[in-house]
């Protein structure tokens, strides 16, 4: 651990460049300005060192001084809570439990079906495609109602849909609709500097949504 720990700076990222989960946490560290180092790797062929602190290489993996965090959604949360300014969590307990219930559903509903899709074979991931689109398409008015993701503020629960957008078009999933509610939304969040900043090169290369 000590190897590791003095070649990195204070607090190291091991990131996967087109995992979606990865994805989520470089986003939020980028939102939030944090100086860190982003590794990138094939979460198939783990490097060594980071084997030694996290032994099933899994991505993204979280490295500062002697703490090794290696789930998306615990790495996000501690990054909002490490690092308060600015916040994407609202403050009182209610507005964060009900954030959180938000982002597992989304977990438990659309980030599954992309995996499906992903790793399934031909039959199996049509069917997840044509229910991620669905299941998405349903939430339109969830979407048209405020600015963000039920909010008037950006917030972790935005930097957990963006990634999954973003994918979206590469994988043949259209989510555009006549008055376009969803696309403005995603644009959005795909315009933000810390998005922006957050993409890996391999991410730039996917389909980018129409404008």
């Amino acid at each position: 651990m000590a190897n590791i720990i003095t070649r990195k700076s204070v607090m190291t990222l091991f990131s996967s460049p087109t995992c979606a989960m990865s994805h989520c946490a470089r986003f939020v560290l980028h939102e939030k300005g944090i100086a860190a180092d982003i590794e990138f790797y094939d979460p198939n062929n783990a490097p060594e060192d980071l084997l030694e602190l996290n032994p099933t290489g899994t991505s993204p993996t979280l490295i500062e001084r002697d703490l090794v965090l290696y789930d998306s959604r615990i790495i996000m949360e501690y990054l909002d809570e490490r690092f308060p300014h600015p916040p994407l969590h609202q403050m009182d307990p209610v507005s964060r439990a009900n954030a959180r219930m938000i982002i597992k559903r989304i977990d438990q509903e659309w980030y599954q079906l992309l995996d499906e899709i992903l790793h399934s074979g031909e039959k199996k991931s049509a069917r997840a495609k044509k229910m991620l689109r669905e299941s998405i398409l349903n939430a339109t008015p969830i979407f048209a109602a405020r600015p963000y993701f039920m909010s008037d503020e950006f917030s972790l629960i935005d930097c957990v849909i963006a990634p999954l957008l973003w994918r979206l078009p590469s994988i043949g999933i259209d989510i555009s609709t006549p008055d376009e509610v969803i696309t403005h939304y995603a644009q959005r969040l795909f315009n933000r500097t810390g998005f922006k900043r957050s993409l890996s090169e391999a991410e730039k290369e996917m389909i980018e949504p129409s404008k």
